[in-house]
Parts: C-alpha cells; sequence; structure tokens
C-alpha cells in the first residue's frame, strides 16, 4: 500500500500520524478538518527536509 499523496507535503511522523487518524473519521466536519490541518501542516513543514 502507497502512502497518501499528503505525505509529499506532511513531512514529520507526528504530522503523518495525525492525518491517517484525522482522515478515518466520517463526517463533514472531520473532512473540513482534515483539509485544514493538511493545509496548516504543509505550511508548517515547508523547511522540513522530506524523510523519503
Amino acid at each position: 500500500m502507497s502512502p497518501p499523496q499528503a505525505f509529499r507535503w506532511i513531512k514529520t511522523e507526528c504530522g503523518r500520524a495525525k492525518y491517517v487518524d484525522l482522515a478515518s473519521r466520517n463526517g463533514i466536519a472531520a473532512k473540513l478538518r482534515l483539509g485544514w490541518f493538511v493545509v496548516i501542516a504543509a505550511a508548517r513543514d515547508l523547511q522540513v527536509p522530506n524523510p523519503d
């Protein structure tokens, strides 16, 4: 199984774990929170080198 495409932007281990947790939730509010999380996490991880 290949990693999600969002892992290109989310580079920290804790951020990736949180992404997996949020992606497993159902509902519109959960999907909105997931989208918001990806935007914020990607902005924070811009300077972090990609571990892959």
